[in-house]
């Protein structure tokens, strides 16, 4: 596939913005360590490959791919390294694909056992009722899914939102231990999180901003329903403890303060990891608490945003919450310009591993992040990887807990399975 410009793809290539000042302490958490893991070099076995721009692949059960292509396929994969055995295009009813628009995230309801229901996240066409001036439209929906493939007549829409610019539209969608379905929504795109399409909100040092909104919309928030529920009024339900249930906000939102999640997961001990695409100086990985405040766009990452200070709490003295792991745009050491959101690893095959947090950065070429928590705080190292695309698009899981990427580069989009390097593929 041909994509030159990956910052437009995940966080907006041309945007611009004043300098940032600090307004934590040198000391904040998951200061970067450069250099390799204790001498760790992984490879990649691919799964699938001939795609454009694979961004997300589930896995249900064994040997069994789902793999959603940005352009508007999802293809099924029953065996590693095999051609589709299905494929559903879905392009007829999306807005032209390609920037950080298309078909971008998919999750199977856990229920399921070769048939079932598959959510997907992708980008319309802008509705009639949605404002002329914006953008296109955030579209959320349910289809049975049986022998690989997508019943397209059987589309269930569950949420729309319209999108006031074609760039932060996030896009991953999963279920939590919980059973509930988490959604990631961007904060609606252009610059600094203001301009047309972004409401007013509590912080006067900058102007406006829809991730600290709760009242307006849902951009710039995870979002937290029940696919299982509905009701007249809406076709899911509200869980109960969500934290905006009877109080002054929209329900459906868990988390607030993102800029572009670009994929979430959730650990083994049920934690929740988020990483945030930033704006020009930092990228972040955040550990998410129900109706936690993430910062954005009081800061990018620990750092006040176009101001020389500002404040630690929200309008309700809730603590603005430090992401976990930040790294810069450029200097010595870990650098990158668009995280893409990984997993705690969990598997059997890669040992020195187990319990880490994995990820990658799109520039970040021929290398994975790893975070290791420690007592206090995280660090942050790499691993070189061989055998992959040039770009990593996000990750994947397997039933095992094994690490899937998803990448692209010159010989076009695949699948991968990460292995120690050196080892042989079983």
């Amino acid at each position: 596939m041909h994509m030159p410009t990956r910052r437009a793809f995940l966080a907006g290539g041309t945007l611009s913005v004043a300098a940032l000042a600090g307004c934590s302490s040198s000391e904040s958490r998951g200061t970067p360590t450069p250099g390799p893991l204790g001498g760790l070099e992984l490879a990649g076995d691919e799964v699938a490959g001939g795609f454009r721009a694979p961004v997300d692949v589930a896995v249900p059960r064994t040997e069994e791919y789902f793999i959603a292509d940005q352009f508007g396929q999802l293809s099924y994969i029953d065996e590693a390294g095999t051609e589709p055995a299905a494929v559903t295009d879905l392009t007829d009813r999306m807005a032209d694909p390609g920037g950080e628009r298309g078909l971008l995230g998919i999750a199977v309801h856990p229920d399921y056992d070769g048939s079932g229901r598959m959510y997907v996240r992708y980008s319309a066409p802008l509705r009639d009722r949605m404002p002329s001036d914006y953008s296109h439209t955030f579209v959320l929906s349910e289809f049975r899914l049986s022998e690989g493939r997508l019943d397209t007549d059987s589309e269930r829409v569950l949420l729309e939102i319209p999108e006031p610019q074609g760039n932060h539209n996030a896009g991953a969608v999963g279920f939590g231990p919980d059973g509930h379905l988490y959604v990631g929504v961007g904060d609606g795109g252009a610059a600094n999180d203001q301009g047309p399409g972004h409401v007013d909100d509590w912080y006067d040092g900058v102007e406006g901003g829809n991730g600290q909104d709760v009242t307006e919309n849902l951009l710039g928030s995870l979002l937290r329903i029940d696919v299982d529920g509905g009701s007249s009024r809406r076709p899911y339900g509200i869980p109960e403890d969500n934290p905006l249930v009877g109080e002054d906000g929209l329900d459906e939102q868990y988390a607030r303060g993102f800029r572009n999640p670009w994929r979430f997961s959730f650990g083994p001990d049920g934690r929740l990891f988020v990483a945030d695409v930033g704006q020009n100086q930092y990228e972040e990985i955040n550990v998410v608490e129900r109706g936690g405040n993430y910062g954005w766009n009081v800061r990018e990452g620990t750092h006040c945003f176009q101001a020389e200070s500002c404040p630690t709490t929200g309008p309700d003295g809730e603590t603005l919450i430090d992401p976990i792991i930040e790294y810069p745009h450029g200097g010595d050491g870990i650098t990158g310009i668009s995280v893409i959101g990984g997993y705690v690893y969990d598997g059997q095959d890669i040992p020195t591993l187990q319990g880490r947090y994995v990820f990658a950065d799109y520039v970040a070429e021929g290398q994975l992040f790893v975070a290791t928590e420690g007592e206090d705080d995280w660090s942050l190292a790499t691993a070189p990887i061989a055998g992959i695309g040039s770009q990593v698009l996000s990750f994947g899981e397997t039933p095992a807990g094994e690490l899937l990427v998803c990448s692209t580069g010159d010989s076009g989009g695949a699948v991968h399975r990460i292995r120690p390097a050196g080892t042989t593929p079983e």
